[in-house]
């Protein structure tokens, strides 16, 4: 019973019909008495083959029909249960299976979107993303209330809105991160800012993500400031305590019962006694002016000049200067930078300063050390990078926590503004340096120079 329903069947059955209407009419043709009959024969021909054309034409409509209605996102339809055969059956539920993955696939997708829309939008990080310079496609919630804005979709709104935070973030181009300063209802907000691009289906997209750092910044302004007075309290108060005392004392030398005692009463032992604490009060003076002008330097850098510099040149000059003072106490110093033609835009004096500070704290790291190392390198990477290393005792985790805070030195006849001028100097060169170290390892000090 099948097999009469089966599509093959069907085709043969219409073809057998068309070959008898043909034969029969070849048989009658020409016969003037047969004329109506022929052209009866002849219009069901057409008939037969026009349906015959039809029927196997039918894959091709419901293909058409299928792929229309996923052009259109058209899950509505469905493919009814054919009569024309087992095949035409499956084909029809391999349609109905397809557009339910689809459908399916579709409402997964929009529940991502869904979870991916909220997730952005419980994000505390501004994030605003551009399709061609010119739509706005993503802009969460954070952004909005960091800018003051409502739901824009185009960059020229944003621009009018918020002209300056526009023009900071345009400057950027492609690529770029740094931080700025914008003023909004009034208040001025910090906003380190971080700008990504990349193209997807033949589109540009330009990320743009920020957010507020002015509490942070204050907050790491409060901690320096702590750090800053109670290192100042210590010095100070190391000054101040001896002098006091001693001048406490003297003054009890002086008098007795409240009055002045007579000179005639001081005898040698008294004169010597305030002759040194005399002496002592001097020697804490000079002390507090050295501190003084220490913190003066510290606060009085120049703005550097610079100039392109001959990496090698300059590392080499460092190694003539201070190889010969640091061979007698058994510390081998040497240079290398590659390429040996490295070149960097840098103010060759300040520069040097810091090298100094660099291979002197070196130099204190390697007392009692046998076979002591310092290592100048240069080399170029994502930035150009200026090491020395040595082989010396070490930076405990607690003491590199401090050692860039001024006036902090674990070495008795430090200043403690080394380290912190070196910083400083770094800063104004738009670059930043960074400390590695292992107890009783080693130490490598970084300088990073921008490309």
């Amino acid at each position: 019973m099948k097999i009469f329903q089966s599509f093959a069947f069907k085709v043969i059955l219409r073809l057998i019909f068309i070959l008898l209407n043909m034969v029969v009419l070849s048989l009658i043709f020409g016969d003037i008495r047969l004329f109506f009959n022929q052209i009866i024969l002849s219009v069901i021909l057409i008939i037969q083959i026009i349906e015959m054309v039809r029927y196997i034409n039918y894959t091709n409509r419901e293909l058409a029909k299928f792929l229309m209605a996923i052009k259109y996102d058209d899950f509505s339809i469905s493919f009814q249960k054919s009569k024309l055969g087992r095949s035409f059956r499956d084909l029809h539920e391999a349609f109905d299976e397809v557009v339910d993955a689809i459908q399916d696939a579709k409402i997964e997708k929009e529940a991502q979107l869904q979870y991916l829309q909220q997730a952005v939008n419980r994000v505390d990080i501004g994030i605003i993303s551009i399709e061609n310079n010119d739509k706005i496609v993503l802009l969460n919630n954070a952004a909005k209330k960091l800018l003051d804005i409502g739901e824009i979709h185009s960059i020229q709104r944003l621009g009018e809105l918020t002209p300056q935070f526009v023009r900071e973030v345009e400057g950027l181009g492609d690529e770029g991160r740094k931080l700025i300063e914008i003023k909004v209802r009034g208040n001025t907000r910090t906003l380190s800012v971080d700008v990504k691009s990349m193209i997807m289906l033949d589109k540009q997209y330009r990320h743009t993500t920020f957010q507020d750092i002015q509490g942070e910044i204050e907050q790491k302004e409060i901690e320096a400031w702590h750090k800053l007075i109670r290192i100042l309290t210590h010095e100070i108060m190391n000054s101040i305590t001896p002098v006091s005392s001693l001048t406490d004392t003297m003054y009890s030398m002086l008098e007795k019962d409240g009055k002045q005692i007579p000179l005639e009463e001081l005898d040698e032992e008294t004169i010597g006694d305030l002759r040194f604490s005399l002496k002592t009060v001097q020697k804490r003076s000079d002390g507090m002016l050295t501190f003084v002008d220490d913190y003066r330097r510290l606060t009085k850098v120049g703005k550097p000049n610079i100039e392109p510099v001959r990496v090698k040149e300059l590392l080499d000059e460092q190694v003539q200067l201070l190889k010969s003072e640091l061979s007698k106490t058994g510390i081998e110093l040497s240079a290398e930078c590659q390429p040996i033609d490295l070149t960097i835009e840098l103010d060759p004096h300040l520069i040097e300063q810091v090298l100094i500070n660099m291979i002197t704290n070196s130099k204190h790291a390697l007392k009692g050390v046998k076979n002591g190392k310092i290592q100048l390198r240069a080399y170029s990477g994502d930035a150009n990078i200026i090491e020395v290393e040595d082989n010396g005792a070490g930076i405990g985790e607690k003491e590199l926590q401090e050692i860039f805070v001024p006036f902090f030195t674990t070495k008795k006849e430090g200043s403690g503004i080394g380290l912190s001028l070196s910083k400083q100097i770094m800063h104004l060169h738009g670059g930043n340096i960074k400390v590695e170290s292992v107890l009783n390892q080693g130490t490598i000090f970084k300088l990073f120079f921008r490309l």
